[in-house]
């Protein structure tokens, strides 16, 4: 059974609603978990619709609500933002603080089946069961109104995701996602860790693999910078437009010139995401 208490950590008002920070007991990862979220002043007086948000390699539940500036459109929009942390922290799984791009901040939001990480970096549980519930039961949100986006490697959790549950969520959107992480460095990596060998696995869980096969019919967004410098080796970023175009799914793909992966790059354009969710979400 869930334990569905959480502690208040930090509040702070902006724009007219609050944004907050909360940890708690997660029996998805095993051990404490943080997450954080801006509530819009629409809250105070009724339920609202739910947007998640996935963060990248390294980052924590601090990162987007500190540098995103998400809160000012959301809170026009009457949308509620959750911001999880991108990995169980102090789970004692040997070596996983050693490198930025496995274990600690880099759960690429799976559950991972090889025995040494299978315990605690179960993310995707975390992400779609454990964490919707705390969040449907301590706080004033419209029942079955969620969308999802994330930047990154929380780009890719963002599209699989959606892939593997069409209908669940009303909308999705990414900026410079992992889109083909069985064919990057990155994925590699984390899949044969937390995955195994078996390459066959590891397409359930790519992007890329998920839409030749998808059913998903909701809006998606990706944007893109054209001078990221992880465009070509692991991003695939072309690769993924080709894919959705052969296969006729929607899909709007914008290669921003000039533009990094960095949080600049993610303030410019956050404005057009929360836009694309709310058409979905306040529909």
């Amino acid at each position: 059974m869930l334990d569905l208490k959480i502690e208040q950590l930090n509040v702070s008002k902006n724009f007219g609603g609050w944004t907050e920070m909360y940890s708690h007991p997660s029996a998805s990862c095993g051990g404490e978990m943080k997450f954080s979220v801006f509530l819009p002043p629409q809250a105070e007086s009724g339920a609202v619709p739910v947007l998640y948000w996935l963060s990248g390699l390294t980052c924590n539940h601090e990162n987007f609500i500190t540098k995103a500036g998400a809160q000012q459109y959301a809170a026009e929009s009457g949308i509620m933002l959750v911001a999880p942390d991108t990995s169980p922290r102090g789970a004692g799984v040997e070596g996983e603080d050693e490198a930025y791009d496995l274990g600690s901040g880099a759960g690429f939001y799976i559950n991972a089946s090889e025995e040494k990480w299978a315990t605690n970096y179960r993310m995707e549980d975390y992400i779609m069961q454990e964490l919707p519930e705390i969040i449907r039961s301590n706080f004033p949100v419209l029942e079955e109104r969620e969308s999802i986006f994330g930047h990154s490697m929380g780009g890719h959790g963002a599209l699989t995701l959606a892939l593997k549950n069409p209908g669940h969520f009303r909308s999705v959107s990414a900026f410079s996602p992992i889109c083909a992480p069985s064919q990057c460095q990155w994925g590699e990596k984390i899949f044969a860790n937390y995955l195994g060998e078996n390459r066959e696995v590891w397409k359930k869980h790519d992007a890329n693999e998920l839409i030749q096969s998808s059913t998903l019919e909701i809006p998606l967004l990706i944007d893109q910078g054209g001078d990221d410098p992880f465009l070509e080796k692991e991003l695939n970023f072309e690769l993924f437009r080709k894919t959705c175009e052969k296969r006729n799914q929607k899909l709007t793909a914008r290669l921003q010139s000039g533009y990094d992966h960095s949080y600049y790059f993610i303030t410019t354009f956050m404005e057009d995401h929360i836009q694309h969710h709310s058409k979905a979400l306040l529909a």
